[in-house]
């Protein structure tokens, strides 16, 4: 909806002079409580193209088994600017009307449950925030990526994305052109950490679980 009021932080609050490209491990406590000390709700229509603010983004990748959910947006997709693109991340705005209190975890597990079709139970985790300013819709969103491993391969895309599958990272390097920053990104990350475990560091102080 254009007139929807989304959370947003401003900029200079949130990163202050610690900007950075790519995926930041550390601090994502401290990260999540200033979102929750400063966050504002604000017209989406004049966020999307105002670079003093960061729009708030829960990005949630999904695995099971070693493989992970990719899926393509659809050329109708809300944000025209990723239409068509594959993505390894399920997410979008936190709408004023969404949140309940500062739980943005709660808030996530619901963008999962009304964007993908699952049977089975998940523990989150945070793996961090992902900034990318290299492009237009980067430089007024920020990603906080969340990990699902799910117990289950019992998993579709509904009505707002147009496909899923789960693929190995090897079976996912041949859309690698075609994903969204965010995901191609992330993607290195992931195939990083096979080759060196201990890349998986962060700050894992919490780890939700639901079914």
């Amino acid at each position: 909806m254009v007139n929807e009021q989304i959370l947003v932080v401003k900029r200079a609050v949130l990163l202050k002079d610690d900007v950075w490209h790519g995926l930041n491990q550390g601090n994502t406590t401290s990260y999540i409580e200033t979102i929750n000390t400063h966050k504002e709700f604000l017209p989406r229509e004049h966020m999307e193209t105002n670079p003093l603010y960061k729009q708030i983004i829960p990005y949630l990748i999904f695995k099971h088994n070693n493989r992970y959910f990719l899926m393509q947006r659809k050329a109708k997709a809300s944000e025209q600017r990723l239409k068509n693109k594959y993505t390894l991340g399920i997410g979008g705005h936190i709408r004023k009307e969404d949140m309940t209190g500062n739980d943005i975890f709660a808030w996530a597990r619901r963008e999962f449950d009304e964007e993908i079709a699952y049977t089975g139970s998940c523990t989150i985790t945070p793996l961090g925030l992902l900034n990318d300013d290299s492009n237009e819709v980067g430089k007024v969103h920020i990603g906080l990526i969340l990990l699902l491993e799910g117990n289950s391969a019992a998993i579709a895309v509904k009505s707002e994305l147009a496909s899923g599958q789960l693929l190995t990272l090897q079976e996912c390097e041949q859309y690698y052109d075609t994903m969204e920053s965010w995901s191609q990104i992330l993607f290195d990350y992931l195939k990083n950490t096979i080759k060196n475990p201990l890349l998986i560091a962060g700050d894992f102080s919490f780890v939700h679980c639901y079914s």
